[in-house]
Formats: C-alpha cells, structure tokens, sequence
C-alpha cells in the first residue's frame, strides 16, 4: 500500500461515529426531550393543520419531524415473522385501532411491507386524568425506517395515519487511491473507505476487468461521492473517475449524465460497456479454466471442460451476462440445474449447477438479472458455476474473445464530455487520497 496510508486508517469509521451505540444512546435521549404533542393543539397530538407538523422546522427538540418533548422512548429492530400489530399491541393499542391504523394507512405506505431487522421507535407520553392520580403510559407515535435515508411516521393519538418522510442528507466526496495487497474489500476498508466501493468499482469494470483476475500490484484512483445519514454512509457511493491499473495497463472511466445518455467512458468517449459482462458472478474465483483435455474430478477421466467454472458461496446470485431469452431452464443429472440463454443469432450463454433457478424458459433477461444462485448441483465436488459460452453454434473460452463495445458519446455532446472531464479532473486534483470526506462547499 502507498506510504501513509496506514495513516489513514478509519477515515469513515471517523464518521460514522455517531452511529455507535453510544452516540445512538444519547440519541434516544435526545428523543425523549419531545414528543408530546406533534404539533400546536393538546395532548391528543392533532391541530386544526392535521396530525402532523411541519418536518422543516428548526427547532432543534425536532426529530422525525414531529417535537418530541417528556417522552418515553422504546426502541428495537422487526424480528422474523412481527407484523405492527406484534409491536403496537405490547403497548396497549387494542387491535381494531391497530386495523384501523393499518387501513387509513395503506395509500400512503401499506403496514405489511415491514421487513425483519429494520429498526422502529415508540414514543409514549406519561399523563394524569387528575392531580391526584398515577401517572399512565400512553403511545403517541411509531416510527419504522424503512432504509437508511427514509422512514414512516405514525400517529397513534385519536387521528390514525402515517406519514413518509426522508432524514437530512449530506453528500460527500472522497479520493481512493493505493496499490491492491488483498482483495478490493479489505484494501478499502484497511484505508479508511466504505467496502460497498468496492461493489461500485466492479460495476463500473464490470465490461472490461474480470475482478476474479485482479492482483495484488494493481493499483487504484478512485473519486465517488457518497450520502451521509446522521454521520454514516446511506446507500451505495458513486464512482465519478477512476483509473484502474491492471496487470500494467491503466483504464480509466469517468462518469457522465445527460438527459440523453449515461455511463462511463473513457477519455476519448468511448463507452465502457460491451455486450457481455466479463463474468456471471461478482468477486468469486476461477477454480477452473476453458480446457478441451481437463482430467474431469469426478468421472476420473480425461473429459473435455468446454467453460469456465467461477467458484463462489452457495447461495449467490449468478447474472445474466447480456440481454436475451431463456432457451432452457431446467435439470440434468451431469449440469444440474442449469439455465441457457440465446442473446442473438451468434451467442448463446449457459450456467450449471445452480442451487435455484430464477428465470423460465421463454422469459426475456436483461444485462445484470439474476437469473439463479451458485450451487453444487449435477457433477459438481462443490459450490461454483460452470459458464458456458457459444459463438456460432461452437463452444469458445470467453476470457479470449473481444466483444464490441456499445455506442460512444454522440459527436453533438463531446463538447459536454470534454468540459465534465475536466471538472472531474479539477475534483480529483482537489481531494487528498485516503482523507477525510468532505462536503461542496469544503472543495477548493
């Protein structure tokens, strides 16, 4: 790795401190300074402007877009199998105002699309009938997020409904750069940045590298932007340039977006993205190659391996690698389960194997689909997929085939491209490699 980058170490886990367990504690705390009454009017949390208030104030006791103030505060994530009803009912809301939050609901966000280890919050609020009497626990909101930027707010008080709401967002940029030691991963990780970059890289070379082949010497110069959630990374970062230097030779890719065209091209404009995908899983192995003389582990003799076997853990997803229709989708005791696709009158493709398939025959495909999961299937000693690759009717090794790439940028918009190079080249010459992210208005 570059000098100093050990230096550099921890540069988002910086970020993301406030998302540790601590900081969520004092969090919930702060929570707890304001919920009583979602807006204007009395106890009940409803106004005469409706249930909720405006998400926009800057009152700074405002979370989840409603004031929260002498609340009592419960928190946890949805388990397999709870419903809202699971999680209402244990704070005494009886199950018709439970159906009829459901029901007034479902325009707005459908209860039922809860999923299991999303985090939810109840807000109650201890009142009195009287001076004299005990204090008595009474839910006045739910809040369920959906993901990391969005949420669903519930009003529980005498108006039942739901609101949609985003939390505050922050975009940052950020500059990965060093020389790959292990996997792109761990390397990201080791020098401070999000591993899901790593995700992001692979999709941009996706057509050109095989990242089942990259090694340690390669090297890496990566500008993305990334969304910030209350301190961490919300979503996947953007990839905006990068040079990818592989077995000695460096590609580079910027990104550009135009009402008319989007992708990733080089500095002639000339697109990224070919007609096939380098290979049918991301980040696997190859545990076998093209071989027309390989000694077969099974059968224990010399039988011809007319593809390319990608090992990887049961259970991921296996890709279509271009467009088209499914020819078969079916079983033999030598492939298992195994689906073929036809993408034109010159190429069709075929994947072994499988522990589940996807698609059926006839169904159209698109670049990318999921169209199965690696599995061990038919003749197989474990978890891989066999890729099959025909050109005209006769098997070839893909890795040894040049696939035309998809149209380049229109002559009217190179004039666009140019000036975007050169505003992402300007980005790049203003972040430091392996520093801290930062926002717009910190660029110089």
């Amino acid at each position: 790795m570059g000098q100093g980058m050990g230096r550099q170490r921890g540069v988002w886990s910086r970020l993301m401190k406030s998302s540790s367990s601590e900081a969520w504690a004092f969090l919930f705390l702060a929570m707890t300074a304001a919920l009583a009454v979602g807006c204007a009017g009395g106890d009940d949390g409803s106004s005469a402007g409706g249930v909720f208030s405006n998400s926009a104030s800057t009152n700074p006791n405002m979370r989840f877009g409603v004031l929260w103030d002498d609340m009592l505060v419960d928190s946890g994530r949805v388990k397999s199998g709870q419903s809202l009803s699971h999680l209402l009912d244990p704070a005494g809301i009886d199950a018709g105002r439970i159906a009829t939050l459901a029901a007034n609901s479902r325009q707005t966000w459908d209860v039922r699309n809860m999923k299991a280890g999303q985090r939810w919050w109840l807000a109650s609020k201890a009142v009195r009938d009287s001076a004299e009497a005990e204090p008595k626990v009474v839910p006045r909101w739910f809040i369920y997020e959906r993901n990391p930027k969005d949420y669903a707010l519930f009003s529980l008080a005498d108006t039942l409904g739901v609101r949609l709401d985003s939390y505050p967002v922050d975009t940052v940029y950020a500059r990965a750069q060093g020389v790959l030691e292990n996997s792109l991963y761990a390397d990201f990780e080791n020098i401070g940045h999000p591993n899901t970059l790593a995700v992001a890289l692979a999709s941009v070379y996706a057509w050109t590298i095989d990242f089942v082949r990259v090694q340690e010497g390669d090297s890496y110069d990566v500008i993305y932007r990334m969304e910030m959630v209350n301190g961490a990374p919300a979503g996947m970062p953007v990839v905006l340039s990068t040079v990818f230097t592989h077995w000695n030779r460096p590609i580079e890719a910027y990104r550009f977006e135009h009402p008319d065209i989007e992708g990733y091209f080089d500095i002639e404009g000339e697109s990224l993205q070919k007609v096939f995908l380098k290979a049918p899983v991301e980040f696997s192995r190859i545990s076998s190659r093209y071989n027309a003389k390989r000694f077969h582990p099974v059968l224990k003799k010399v039988k011809g391996h007319f593809g390319t076997d990608y090992a990887a853990p049961a259970g991921t997803p296996i890709m279509a690698v271009g467009d088209g229709v499914v020819t078969k989708s079916s079983y033999t005791s030598g492939n298992g389960k195994y689906v073929k696709i036809r993408h034109n009158s010159t190429y069709e493709t075929q994947y072994l194997h499988m522990s589940k398939r996807a698609v059926k025959k006839g169904q159209r495909v698109k670049q990318g689909d999921t169209i199965g999961y690696v599995g061990q299937t038919g003749l197989a000693t474990g978890p891989h997929v066999c890729f099959r690759f025909w050109k005209n009717g006769k098997q070839i090794d893909h890795l040894r085939e040049e696939f035309p790439p998809s149209d380049p940028i229109d002559a009217d918009l190179q004039q666009a491209f140019a000036r975007e190079v050169v505003r992402l080249e300007d980005l790049k010459r203003s972040l430091q490699p392996n520093a801290q992210p930062v926002k717009p208005d910190g660029l110089r």
